[in-house]
């Protein structure tokens, strides 16, 4: 539990602007091993659906796979305490300061910053989704659709949803192999913990 709770933590205290799926990839796979690259797209791919933070669903997910309820609770206080402390001391000083340039300017970096995290993520586990003309192509839409037309996200996957579940749907011609598995097993709980 204070594995959890450590690796929560650490995400939720060191990341910016949506960068915690970088951190969560980095302790999860890398350092853990709980998961690999497709077990954590996938898991990914269920807290994105999901209403509400991807990083505090994913705390759910794999605190709740993990240990359970208990484990789900620990990893979402790990994943949101640091965050809540900093805004509200960040909160009270950009009151203060909140017309000094430097300021501005250290805000804009810190974005910056975020934007080439979620950059780096999104090549490194996404990088399968970049091979066939069909992911292009749904890549490409929801971009321009989101970008440049300003729809609504709720409108996007409301319209791009329906398409990739129908592209991708299994075909029973297409028997499942043996070593093929979901894309977030969730098997005996507890099975992916070291201590």
């Amino acid at each position: 539990m204070l594995t959890l709770f450590r690796i929560f933590l650490l995400a939720g205290g060191l990341s910016f602007g949506g960068g915690a799926v970088a951190y969560l990839r980095e302790y999860l796979v890398r350092e853990e091993g709980w998961l690999d690259d497709e077990g954590f797209l996938g898991a990914m791919e269920i807290s994105e659906t999901l209403p509400g933070l991807n990083a505090v669903n994913m705390a759910i997910i794999m605190g709740d796979n993990l240990r359970g309820l208990a484990g789900a609770a620990v990893s979402v206080i790990g994943m949101l305490l640091p965050g809540s402390i900093v805004v509200m001391v960040l909160g009270i000083l950009y009151q203060s300061n909140h017309d000094n340039p430097d300021v501005k300017r250290f805000l804009l970096g810190i974005a910056a910053a975020a934007v080439g995290l979620l950059s780096a993520v999104t090549l490194q586990i996404g990088r399968r989704q970049f091979r066939q003309l069909p992911d292009i192509a749904i890549i490409a839409i929801t971009f321009f659709a989101v970008s440049f037309l300003k729809l609504p996200l709720f409108v996007v996957l409301l319209g791009a949803g329906p398409v990739s579940v129908w592209l991708y749907r299994p075909h029973i011609s297409q028997p499942r192999a043996e070593d093929e598995h979901l894309p977030f097993h969730r098997g005996e709980r507890h099975h992916l913990f070291r201590h």
